[in-house]
């Protein structure tokens, strides 16, 4: 609803520019209409009082033309008239002749006078007739132009129109679904307020029952629980995480692929070192023909030990791929061979910076040479600082490495709120790493390719050269596969890092990170030894019926309460008689050992020899309690008599007389009844071991519905959240209709009062053109 609003609204607002920009521009174009209308009134005006003027002075000049030819003609008639008097009457007529001859001298003065003054008017009315004809002619071309226009702007005027109601129709289309969406909004409004009471209600119980749940378990908490280890980070530090497989072998993976791009960065820098030690033996100079200099003597002499300072990037980092495995803990507490790894490196850095010198002269030394030209001289001296900035990016990551380093070494070192900062500068440097390479190898390219024109360039110039540009572009292209690497993964590195003891913020040393480590080892081999070879277990059908069983059944635990109690009072009535037998079988043992004494002593006196026979047999039968075969012996017709200790099987005194016999019997009915005993004894422990499997059942169940209840308020918190979402989503639609609403009703007049103003001043724009263009056909 709101993407409709707001697409309606910005249509709106771009036609009403529109209509604003095209308004103003026919605005402009009628009031210079309207002036150039008026000024060509004035100019109409002052043109017919010009001609009004001329035509009364033609018309007075026709008729003061007529008088004077009417004159003539009497003049002339009376001339005819006067000459045959003058042949009759030539001499009375002399004097009247002289008369007539002043006469016709001043009408012919008259006249003359009066044809000047024709033939100077006709002139002027000719020039003023050719100038009204030009201004007619102008006048004419000026108005087909007008009306040209106004037949343009009268098509404009027509398609702003058409438009205009064209977009009228779409805003009130868009309008009438727009009261169709709000109708259902608000429909739907109402249901979602009927759910949020549903849901406030049950909200409310389940915040009731959860607020009983919570007070019980705290004070089952507070009242079982003698140690909290998570409490104090120092005791919390030492808690073994729960093991994360996935997490170790995604570590081991990364750190596998870390150290494929060491290994090729490491290769490409020995290649780089080595050719440009071969570099400085052939150029300037070539070593086989004349000695280099001293400085670059040295500086061959430096580079030759690169591999004794390259070559352990590679191994730090072996080893430390290699202390990642499956059964440790990899943080940042625990990675100790990170701190060889960052030594190596500043070992690297510190061959870098003692290279350096001795690089940058070398390149001054090339400049020197008297082949050099400008442009090698312009690559080398970008080529000097390219190498610083590779010496001062090293140092940068060198920096952040030894810095990721301290938290195995020093716990002070770095805080773990700064821990994603580094890595996030880590990545920058290498990507900085990665733009000075390439910069390395694009001025060196061109470097080489100036020195392939040069006269005494030789063939082993230009092979160590395409060696050093292949290193470079190795170089380049290692730096950028690690940086894009580490981009990759920083979020995971950074996401990682929380990964180690429950409910803390990490471990606090080095040294508990280790115990930590040695016991996760206990643990393990604990483990270990505890693990034996599973019984058979239920089948999967069986498990699942004895599942819905279990979920199904109906008892209440107050009944299972009972039974448990009833199972415990029948135990200890058990123990009691146990005892209590117990207690009997001892004095049975003592009374017998007594009587074996007495008759001993008894049989003493008839004879030592068979005294000590009878000795002998009473001990080993009162020692030997395992033999029941040789004390069951057969009597004949046994008399049974009952006690409170069970019954006793016996002999008449007459049939067994002898004491042998007489302690068989009670030691074989001593042991039936121990017999008995334990039998009931295991009863007992089978039907209590049977009511706790029911007790751990049930609780069980217990558990899973307080966990489906736990879900269910988790939804209940979402629904509420989803359901104050959508009223504040509707409230906000409702506002925002409301104000487009309003801002259309307001631009919908705004363009039915430019509208009406447009088409009257384009009536007026007819009228005025059509009385221009009467008034010019009048003309």
């Amino acid at each position: 609803m709101s993407e409709i609003l707001a697409s309606a609204s910005g249509a709106g607002r771009e036609g009403q520019g529109k209509l604003r920009a095209q308004n103003q521009v026919l605005k402009k174009g009628v009031v210079d209409e309207q002036a150039n209308s008026a000024a060509l009134k004035e100019q109409l005006k002052m043109k017919d009082q010009s001609l009004r003027k001329l035509q009364q002075e033609m018309d007075s000049l026709t008729f003061r033309n007529l008088q004077l030819a009417k004159r003539v003609e009497l003049l002339q008639d009376e001339l005819a008239l006067s000459e045959p008097r003058g042949k009759k009457n030539k001499k009375s007529g002399e004097s009247s002749s002289q008369l007539s001859q002043e006469q016709k001298s001043v009408f012919d003065e008259d006249l003359q006078k009066k044809i000047e003054e024709n033939e100077r008017l006709h002139i002027q009315f000719f020039e003023a007739d050719e100038q009204h004809k030009h201004v007619e002619a102008e006048l004419r071309s000026r108005l087909s132009t007008l009306e040209m226009e106004a037949a343009q702007h009268q098509a404009v005027v027509d398609g702003l129109t058409r438009k205009y109601m064209e977009t009228i129709e779409k805003l009130q289309n868009d309008k009438a679904k727009l009261e169709v969406k709000s109708q259902t909004l608000e429909k739907e409004a109402k249901e979602c307020r009927l759910r949020t009471e549903e849901c406030q209600l049950q909200l409310k119980n389940l915040h009731e029952d959860l607020s009983s749940r919570l007070e019980e378990s705290l004070s089952i908490i507070s009242e079982k629980v003698p140690f909290n280890d998570t409490k104090y980070s120092q005791y919390n530090a030492l808690n073994v995480p729960v093991h994360n497989r996935r997490h170790q072998l995604k570590m081991r993976d990364i750190a596998g692929q870390a150290l494929a791009f060491v290994q090729d960065l490491v290769k490409a820098l020995l290649n780089f070192h080595t050719y440009t030690e071969q570099r400085i033996q052939i150029f300037p100079i070539d070593s086989a023909i004349d000695t280099i200099s001293p400085l670059n003597q040295k500086f061959s002499q430096y580079l030759h030990e690169n591999a004794s300072y390259v070559r352990p990037l590679e191994e730090g980092m072996l080893h430390l791929f290699e202390s990642i495995t499956e059964d440790t803990v990899t943080v940042l507490e625990t990675t100790v061979k990170l701190k060889t790894f960052s030594e190596h490196l500043t070992s690297y850095i510190c061959f870098l910076r003692k290279i350096l010198p001795y690089q940058l002269k070398s390149l001054e030394e090339e400049c020197e040479a008297s082949l050099c030209t400008s442009a090698l001289r312009a690559r080398n001296l970008e080529l000097s600082q390219d190498m610083k900035k590779m010496t001062a990016v090293f140092e940068k990551l060198q920096t952040y490495i030894a810095l990721l380093a301290l938290p195995s070494t020093e716990p002070d070192g770095l805080l773990r709120t700064n821990y994603s900062c580094v890595l996030t500068n880590v990545g920058a440097a290498l990507h900085g790493f990665h733009d000075v390479m390439k910069d390395i190898s694009k001025h060196y390219s061109q470097k080489a390719t100036i020195e392939l024109e040069l006269p005494t360039t030789t063939q082993k110039l230009i092979t160590t050269n395409d060696c050093i540009l292949s290193s470079v572009v190795a170089l380049t292209n290692g730096a950028g596969k690690i940086a894009s690497f580490f981009s990759n993964n920083v979020d995971y590195f950074i996401a990682s890092l929380s990964y180690g003891p429950k409910t803390g913020s990490g471990f606090i040393s080095p040294l508990s990170a280790e115990c930590m480590l040695q016991y996760k080892k206990k643990a393990a081999a604990y483990m270990k030894a505890l693990r034996k070879p599973l019984l058979e277990s239920v089948p999967y059908e069986e498990a699942l019926a004895n599942r819905r069983v279990l979920l199904s059944s109906t008892e209440s635990r107050e009944g299972l309460a009972q039974q448990v109690q009833q199972s415990l009072e029948k135990i200890s009535k058990l123990e009691q008689e146990k005892e209590h037998w117990m207690l009997e079988a001892q004095l049975a043992k003592i009374k017998l050992e007594k009587e074996n004494q007495r008759i001993a002593d008894k049989l003493k006196s008839t004879s030592s020899g068979q005294v000590v026979g009878v000795a002998q047999e009473k001990a080993a039968v009162a020692t030997a309690t395992g033999q029941e075969e040789a004390s069951a012996k057969a009597v004949p017709e046994p008399v049974h008599s009952a006690s409170e200790i069970g019954i006793l099987t016996r002999t008449s005194d007459s049939e067994a007389p002898d004491v042998e016999s007489r302690e068989d019997l009670i030691r074989n009915h001593y042991m039936t009844r121990i017999v008995e005993l334990t039998s009931q004894l295991q009863l007992a422990d089978s039907k209590s071991v049977h009511f706790y499997a029911e007790c751990r059942a049930l609780s069980k169940r217990l558990a899973l519905a307080e966990k489906s209840k736990e879900a269910l308020t988790e939804e209940m918190k979402v629904a509420s959240q989803s359901i104050s979402r959508l009223q504040d989503e509707l409230t906000t639609t409702k506002r925002s209709y409301e104000d487009q609403l309003s801002m259309m009703s307001d631009h919908l007049c705004s363009m039915n009062e430019t509208l009406s103003k447009q088409r009257e001043e384009i009536d007026t724009l007819k009228m005025s053109s059509k009385g221009n263009s009467k008034k010019n056909k009048s003309r």
